[in-house]
């Protein structure tokens, strides 16, 4: 719904609209040409007297539009979000972390290297231990350059020996680089077979599970990590505990009422 003084804009161009169709034109059914040089003039006086009577006009106009644009973004997404909802949370190839048998599921995307999903982390796991009925489904997304793939890559070599979580939380408190020799000592640490995930990550698998999640991710038009799906949102950057456990509430609200 349109403010009032967006209305009166929109009013005022559908009056200047209105002095483009010549009456010659309307008389014989013909479709109006474009504005002669002077029926523009016309129109700009009429909008400019407009916009010197109440500025403020076009400050709402232009909210309104922003309010729409809102809108429609978040149909769209909801509607990627939708069509993408088996490969977001029923894929038995994705790492599992929290309870696997909650009652809402939490989509992360994220990147080992990036400082925003680090700093997102420590909030994600406040989340889990408050909410003992969330399940998150792990999306590894290295965007971040070769590095990125190759710790992508660790982590997913990793979750066959069912290390995955411990894996990536070590790695997400990781305070440099995630090199080879980095992530050789962190997976030695947790008893992880460095060896194996050497041989684990070269199994064309993996490569395809990381090309299968960037697919989802251009799907959902994500533009970065983390982002987060939770219900029927798009969460994009890192956010507070608060807003994430309102986001898990009205998650389940909506899935209460069928949505």
């Amino acid at each position: 719904m349109l403010v009032p003084a967006a209305r009166r804009l929109v009013l005022a161009l559908a009056a200047c609209a209105a002095l483009a169709t010549p009456l010659a034109a309307q008389g014989q059914g013909q479709s109006p040409p474009g504005l002669t040089p002077l029926q523009r003039a016309e129109v700009v006086e009429v909008l400019r007297d407009a916009l010197k009577r109440d500025p403020s006009i076009l400050r709402e106009a232009l909210a309104a539009m922003q309010e729409a644009e809102t809108r429609d973004r978040s149909a769209a997404q909801r509607g990627a979000i939708l069509a993408q909802r088996e490969a977001l949370l029923a894929d038995p190839a994705d790492p599992v972390k929290g309870n696997p048998q909650g009652n809402l599921t939490i989509v992360e995307f994220f990147d080992a290297r990036c400082g925003y999903c680090k700093a997102l982390h420590p909030t994600l796991q406040a989340l889990l231990r408050a909410d003992p009925q969330i399940r998150v489904v792990m999306k590894d997304l290295p965007i971040l350059g070769p590095a990125s793939v190759v710790a992508s890559r660790a982590l997913l070599a990793a979750q066959r020996q069912g290390k995955y979580a411990a894996f990536q939380d070590a790695l997400m408190q990781l305070r440099g680089e995630p090199t080879e020799a980095a992530l050789q000592a962190e997976a030695q640490k947790l008893g992880i077979d460095w060896a194996r995930v050497k041989r684990d990550m070269e199994d064309p698998a993996i490569l395809a599970r990381l090309q299968h999640n960037l697919g989802l991710a251009r799907a959902l038009a994500i533009e970065g990590t983390p982002a987060l799906v939770i219900g029927h949102t798009l969460v994009p950057g890192a956010v507070d505990l608060p807003t994430l456990q309102s986001l898990v509430a009205q998650a389940r609200q909506e899935a209460r009422q069928g949505g």
